[in-house]
């Protein structure tokens, strides 16, 4: 972290008082209580009064005095309190003019708000000590900054001036690392610095050093690429990495710093200190072990569907195949039969002879065949048409046995002892299966295919078995995998029950969740009659007929003239551009180019770089092959891939959007679309070329081709602030809560809303346990389920209050919610790995019962408001279409490579993904820049656009710009001398 890592804007924020105040703001920091009012009649002249008043709405907004605030503040504010205590506000020009009655009055307020300056040989060594442990979770120095302000309003302290705390977060990075080598000197014994030293060193069997070989990912799910991801994990096990004990470390810093080392070359790790080289090992070695264990489990997953999808082809064209076969026999048999059934003209005999006469012997025969062979099991099933792949499937299970350890989390038969078996015969310690193999546990419907007519089973169809079981139980939980990251067990994603204990107190106070359960059981009291009523008046909501719920699809609001007048305006105004101008352009306005920094952190000496870092942005976002790219600009392409590779990564592309969004968050033309405190989720979907492991076919999007979706996170005020790869058939709401609660930029995001596919009761409970709230757009409201309240006699509308809520069962709970809650808070576990995990078995966790429950009534108390506020249901579908917008502004800046999607390795895909947000950003903040010049230009010549016209304008434009560049149809000179072209040289 530098030491002064903020921008002088920035600075100059934290040290004045804005220009203009929301009208929340204003009631949460400046409305007088009685215990104010009878505190400021204290004050002797009505000018000390108004200024008194004053001073103690900044305390409580800024927590903090800047030098000479009574020069700045705004209008707004003087005339909020001037208002309450009846005096005119031009009084306060009087206030100020003795520096003793400032600082006097500053004494008193301290006092009455209980607040006391800051000491710095006291505070600063205790702030410090804190903010180590924040910078152990989060290394954002502005959001540990902003931390920094909450822990000291918290524990009622003055704040100093911003460049102090600055400084002093700046400084934590060397603390951080210092920390995190102390915490690991234990395991850095000589031979375990040996070994991670000896990752940096080109192996010459590999051709590369073991570092850059660990974190090659597979790009298929192949038998021959699952063993190369099992020998990486053997590897791992014989450096002893499981066995590690780095528990003191975050998993947030963990993460980072095995992030930063999987990003950096060995060389550039070699010149490293010891004291920052090995700590970056570790969380690397720890990581990777994670990651390949998850992987190859995928991987395996896949293979498995793979194969069965193969069988079922299989077994359908072997179908199609003996059907003529089938009506062919059976109209021979029947000739035959009919015969038989000749009493009258066929004696018995002549029959055999007469049959033959008919039907020949030979036909006969082969009709007995194909009837007998249809009436095979083979026919009916998808299992026999895997023997073919039996032994590379058993091969592939044994394999997974000897290198991952499987645990049983709901023991209830005999599968452990199955695992067991098969990872012997695979070793060779065993020759056959015994009499007495483990078999409780085969289901059903696997047993007429595992067994023989003589009740033995049969060794190949033995171990498909166990593998089928095995992948089903892993997905819904039944079996775990501790050294997993997805497969653990659901008890190790949470804080443990130390660690919770000791960050409860904290974790409260930024939850505010300790009075929740009973704030929504009012609320939902409360909502009842208004909904009652509402229903009685069969206006937009009603009962039909049958007692069905009628929700009446909101009309379109017919633009206003003057609405129509400004986007006119608009699109009269905004200047015609070159996409790559824009990109240069606002980068001088914002500087997002300056996040986007190489692995090794020095300044780029090439003249070209910049030009090759807008070129490799522009490409990775619009899908324009880098050779493609190096061709129309005349940039060299091994320098366009090597500032690909080196300066487009995750963590700088998150870095550039957050600037983008930061800057559009000011625009005083964004303020008019929304204080940036609601956002909204949806999913685009694009087609894939060739086989990626993460693509999913859905015929309705695909055809008969795969995908993915690019899931995004929209701002009320048009900014994206997260974007992110996913598999299309992954339910959106897995991942809704992931950007929200990563968001390091200065949206103060409060509400988020998407469409139904986006919710599940969980993610109610979840949105709400951590001060959020959650206002998905429902469909089909007639058939939610709404929640009876349990023990309390209430009146419930005639609608579907078929579930039921139990307080009391929740209450028992509530401090199991808390530590999930604080669990995501802290980032211990991301919110789409904890829900898909909760998901995957909904029968056996407590935990998942227990959010269900309390998601429920959540939800109720939702859907109530919902129904009863049009205006609600209004603002959430104004959302989402500003997010059907930008998705329009998405695919016109998708165009190269046919809009196909290329790319095989899951890390390139997210890098594609966010240099497309960050473009998109790029143009929504210049459309918003030179929007507001064409309305401040207007404005000078007539009246002034009203708010509410404004907030209906959209900067998801782009038909003004260009996306393809220039064309030029003049030959040049050499060709018009010659006729043809020079050929180019041979290699």
């Amino acid at each position: 972290m530098p030491a002064d890592f903020l921008t002088a804007l920035e600075r100059q924020r934290y040290q004045t008082l804005p220009a203009d105040l929301r009208e929340e703001d204003l009631q949460a920091s400046c409305w007088l209580t009685p215990a104010d009012q009878q505190l400021v009649a204290q004050q002797r002249r009505s000018s000390n009064r108004l200024g008194f008043a004053i001073q103690l709405g900044v305390l409580r907004l800024l927590g903090y005095v800047p030098p000479e605030w009574y020069r700045q503040v705004p209008d707004g504010l003087v005339q909020f309190v001037a208002r309450q205590l009846d005096l005119d506000p031009v009084l306060f020009q009087a206030y100020g003019e003795r520096e003793a009655t400032l600082t006097e009055h500053l004494r008193v307020l301290l006092t009455h708000l209980q607040v006391r300056r800051w000491q710095p040989v006291l505070d600063a060594p205790w702030l410090e000590a804190w903010l180590v442990e924040r910078a152990l979770e989060h290394d954002n120095e502005r959001l540990l900054l902003t931390l920094a302000l909450g822990h000291l309003r918290q524990h009622g302290i003055l704040r100093p001036g911003i460049v102090e705390l600055e400084r002093l977060v700046g400084a934590l990075a060397e603390r951080t690392q210092a920390e995190t080598y102390r915490r690991l000197l234990l395991l850095l014994t000589p031979e375990v610095v040996a070994q991670l030293d000896a990752l940096l060193v080109v192996d010459p069997a590999l051709g590369l050093c073991r570092h850059t070989w660990l974190h090659q990912p597979p790009t298929s799910s192949s038998a021959t690429s699952i063993q190369q991801t099992l020998g990486k994990l053997a590897y791992l096990e014989q450096l002893g990495v499981p066995g590690w004990q780095v528990d003191t470390l975050h998993p947030n810093r963990q993460k980072r710093l095995a992030h930063t080392a999987r990003n950096k070359t060995n060389q550039v790790l070699q010149r490293f200190a010891p004291a920052k080289r090995h700590p970056l090992l570790v969380a690397a070695c720890r990581e990777v072990y994670r990651d390949l264990t998850d992987t190859v489990l995928k991987m395996v997953d896949e293979h498995w569907e793979h194969a069965v999808a193969r069988a079922r082809r299989a077994l359908q064209d072997d179908q199609l195949a003996h059907a003529r076969a089938k009506d062919h026999a059976l109209r021979t048999l029947g000739q035959a039969v009919g015969l038989v059934m000749d009493e009258e003209h066929v004696p018995d005999e002549a029959l055999r002879e007469q049959i033959y006469a008919q039907v020949p012997r030979e036909q006969l025969q082969a009709a007995l065949t194909a009837v007998a062979d249809f009436a095979r099991p083979a026919r009916h099933s998808y299992l026999e048409y895997l023997l073919p792949v039996a032994a590379r499937l058993n091969t592939v299970l044994g394999s997974l046995l000897q290198q991952v350890a499987f645990a049983q989390a709901f023991a209830e038969d005999d599968f452990a002892d199955a695992l067991a078996l098969v990872g012997q015969l695979h070793t060779g310690q065993r020759r056959k299966l015994p009499e007495d193999a483990a078999t409780a546990f085969i289901p059903t419907s696997w047993r007429a295919f595992v067994f023989d007519q003589a009740g033995h089973a049969h060794r190949p169809r033995y171990g498909l078995c166990v593998f089928a079981t095995l992948r089903e139980r892993l997905r819904a939980g039944d079996v775990v995998v501790n050294a997993s990251r997805k497969y653990a067990s659901l008890d190790t994603y949470l804080l443990s029950p130390a660690e919770w204990a000791r960050q409860r107190p904290d974790l409260l106070t930024q939850l505010g969740s300790a009075h929740r359960l009973d704030e929504r059981l009012q609320e939902v009291e409360a909502q009842l009659p208004l909904l009652e009523h509402l229903l009685a008046q069969g206006q937009d909501i009603r009962l039909d007929e049958d007692g069905e719920l009628v929700v009446t699809p909101l009309r379109a609001e017919e633009l206003s003239p003057e609405v129509e007048q400004l986007r006119a305006l608009l699109t009269a105004s905004l200047p015609r551009a070159e996409l790559t101008e824009v990109l240069v352009e606002v980068d001088q306005w914002t500087g997002f180019s300056a996040e986007l920094t190489g692995l090794d952190q020095t300044t780029p000496r090439s003249p070209e770089h910049q030009a090759l870092l807008y070129a490799a942005l522009l490409a990775n976002a619009c899908h324009i092959s880098l050779r493609e790219m190096a061709q129309s600009t005349g940039l060299d392409y091994q320098s366009l891939c090597w500032v690909a590779a080196n300066y487009l990564r995750e963590d700088t592309l998150k870095r550039a959007t957050t600037r983008l969004v930061n800057h559009q968050h000011r625009q005083w033309l964004a303020r008019h679309w929304g204080g940036g405190t609601l956002s909204s989720s949806d999913g685009q979907r694009f087609p894939v070329s060739g086989k990626i492991r993460n693509a999913r076919a859905i015929p309705r999007y695909f055809g008969y081709g795969q995908g993915l979706t690019f899931y995004t996170h929209t701002a009320d005020q048009y900014a994206q602030f997260g974007s992110r790869a996913i598999s299309s058939t992954t339910r959106d709401a897995t991942y809704v809560l992931d950007e929200v609660l990563g968001n390091e930029t200065e949206l103060p995001l409060l509400e988020h809303t998407t469409d139904t596919h986006g919710y599940t009761d969980i993610v109610f409970a979840l949105f709400d346990l951590l001060g959020l709230q959650f206002s998905p757009r429902l469909r089909d409201l007639a058939n939610q389920r709404l929640c009876r309240i349990k023990g309390r006699e209430l009146s419930y509308p005639s609608l579907k209050f078929t579930a039921h809520f139990n307080p009391e069962y929740v209450r028992q709970h509530w401090d199991d919610l808390l530590r999930v809650a604080g669990s995501l808070k802290t980032g211990w576990v991301s919110a789409s790995l904890l829900i898909s995990k909760l998901q995957a078995y909904p029968r056996q966790h407590h935990l998942t019962h227990l959010l269900q429950e309390y998601g429920r009534l959540v939800k109720t108390a939702f859907i109530l408001r919902y129904l009863h506020s049009q205006a609600l249901r209004r603002r959430i579908h104004a959302q989402l279409n500003k997010g059907e917008q930008l998705h329009a502004l998405r695919s016109w800046l998708w165009f190269g490579g046919d809009g196909v999607l290329r790319q095989k390795q899951e890390e390139a895909q997210q890098e594609v993904v966010r240099c497309l947000n960050v473009v998109t950003n790029v143009v929504v903040v210049w459309n918003t820049v030179y929007a507001q010049l064409a309305l401040q230009r207007q404005q000078a010549a007539g009246p002034p656009a009203l708010p509410e016209h404004l907030a209906q304008l959209s900067p998801a434009r782009f038909a003004h710009l260009n996306r393809l560049g220039r064309y030029s149809f003049q030959l040049p000179a050499h060709v018009l001398v010659n006729g043809l072209r020079p050929l180019r040289p041979l290699p």
